[in-house]
């Protein structure tokens, strides 16, 4: 048996097109501060034009809370406390996350599970212990999943034998929390990129549109992009088959499992980028989009709405929603879908 693993790459890129002290455009921002920070198991960028620095100090401060409060594997935080079934404590704040996956789960049937982590498990998707698991294994890693099993009614109630990782969610809730704060304090450009996970606050500070590259699923060196999107006060998430990946057998296993079949999910689909207001909602919809397939997500887009989306298939076809369709910009031909 032959296992080959891949590194993760990130699936968005930003162009700021701005330097130091690059404030005297439109929005009088000030001059440019940025920082790197590694939480959540990626490196996280923020960049902001402002007088001074001291909202990127509390930006880090709060990416560094979140990464405690909601860490899988950190045995002090509030979800590897749930998952081992003290439920005593846990703050409003945990539970409305939890409240709000699994409203996306109900709406998206279940495409998008926070339960689905003891099936993520048994793949080394958690450990990178890469591994294709027996098909007994799986049938038995999905008899612990089920998102309506999970109770947030006065507090949390789950099955013994569960398990919840916030994973597909909590860096878009991370976003958008950075947003606020950086409001707070008065910022009115920034850009914010959370290990791919990007949030525009305004525009440039000459005025324009901050551009984002949405990654070529192929890694082609010619041709990096699919295309790109121009985004003020919006984030823009990926799920991408390639983002994280293993080989083994000549045959290749994404890390976004369908939760209906504990298989890497076989949709047709290579790439999902969404753009909304929300990272929160932006984050979960790009999971459940990858795993329903085009056409049902297709089929959500109108029935939902409140964002948009550009996806790439298998055969190389790539699919916009009309929302961006004045905003998105490819040298390859897309399809937009209309309500």
């Amino acid at each position: 048996m032959k296992t080959k693993i891949f590194a993760i790459f990130l699936a968005l890129t930003v162009f700021s097109g701005c330097s130091q002290n690059a404030g005297a455009g439109g929005n009088g921002a000030g001059s440019e501060y940025s920082s790197e920070i590694f939480a959540m198991d990626t490196v996280m960028e923020l960049k902001i034009y402002n007088s001074d620095d001291e909202p990127l100090k509390a930006a880090e401060a709060e990416i560094n809370r979140l990464d405690a409060l909601f860490s899988k594997t950190n045995e002090k935080s509030e979800i590897y406390k749930i998952n081992s079934g003290e439920y005593d404590g846990i703050s409003a704040e945990t539970r409305s996350l939890i409240s709000d996956a699994l409203e996306i789960s109900k709406s998206t049937d279940g495409a998008f599970d926070i339960s689905v982590a003891p099936v993520t498990e048994i793949w080394g998707f958690t450990d990178e212990q890469y591994r294709v698991p027996a098909p007994e294994e799986i049938a038995a890693a999905l008899e612990r999943v089920g998102y309506e099993k999970i109770k947030t009614d006065g507090g949390i109630e789950m099955p013994d034998n569960a398990l919840i990782d916030l994973g597909g969610i909590a860096k878009g809730y991370t976003s958008d929390r950075v947003t606020d704060i950086f409001r707070q304090k008065g910022v009115t450009s920034a850009i914010i990129s959370l290990g791919g996970n990007v949030q525009t606050l305004g525009s440039k500070p000459d005025g324009s549109p901050w551009k984002i590259g949405i990654q070529n699923p192929e890694k082609d060196e010619n041709a990096p992009f699919i295309g790109i999107l121009e985004a003020n006060e919006k984030a823009v998430i990926t799920s991408g088959a390639y983002q994280r990946y293993f080989e083994q057998d000549g045959r290749i296993y994404h890390h976004i499992i369908d939760p209906s079949t504990g298989y890497p999910a076989e949709s047709g689909i290579v790439s999902v980028t969404v753009a909304a207001d929300s990272g929160k909602l932006a984050d979960g919809l790009s999971t459940a989009l990858f795993v329903m397939g085009l056409e049902k997500a297709e089929e959500y887009w109108r029935e939902n709405g409140g964002f948009d989306f550009i996806i790439q298939t298998s055969d190389k076809k790539i699919y916009i929603t009309e929302g961006i369709e004045n905003s998105f910009t490819s040298d390859h031909e897309f399809e937009v879908i209309k309500q």
